[in-house]
C-alpha cells in the first residue's frame, strides 16, 4: 500500500484496496492465501475463503477447477473439512474472477476479513 504502510483499520484497509488494480488484489489475495496456509493451515484458508466470497462447497470446486486446480485433488480432512493442496491454492483467485461477475469485490472482502492476519506478517 505504499510508502505510507497498509493502513490503521480494516474500514481503512477496504478502501485502500478500492483504489488498487486487479492484479494488486489477485496478487495479494495469493498472497495471503500462501502466508495463512504456512502460518495457520490450508483448512483455515479455505474456511476464510468460502466465507468471505459466499461460497458453498460445489461452488468453491467449481472456482478451484475453472482457475486451473486439478479438480481430483479437492478432498476432505479426516473432520470432514474441505481441503485441497498448498500449492494449488492460486487457482482460487482466477478461478473466483471467471466464475462470478462481483469477482474483485469478493476478493478484497476476502483481504479485509483477514485484516488481523496482515497486521500479524
Amino acid at each position: 500500500m505504499g510508502a505510507t504502510g497498509l493502513a490503521a483499520d480494516p474500514a481503512e484497509y477496504r478502501s485502500r484496496l478500492q483504489e488498487q488494480s486487479d492484479e494488486q488484489i489477485d496478487a495479494w489475495a495469493s498472497e495471503l492465501m500462501r502466508d495463512v496456509a504456512i502460518r495457520r493451515g490450508v483448512v483455515r484458508v479455505v474456511e476464510d475463503f468460502l466465507r468471505a466470497t459466499r461460497l458453498d462447497e460445489p461452488g468453491f470446486e467449481r472456482v478451484f477447477a475453472a482457475g486451473g486446480g486439478p479438480p481430483a485433488v479437492v478432498g476432505h480432512d479426516r473432520d470432514g473439512r474441505l481441503i485441497v493442496p498448498a500449492i494449488a491454492l492460486y487457482a482460487l483467485v482466477p478461478g473466483l474472477r471467471s466464475q462470478v461477475l462481483d469477482g474483485r469485490e469478493r476478493l478484497i472482502e476476502y483481504l479485509v476479513e483477514n485484516f488481523e492476519e496482515l497486521v500479524y506478517v
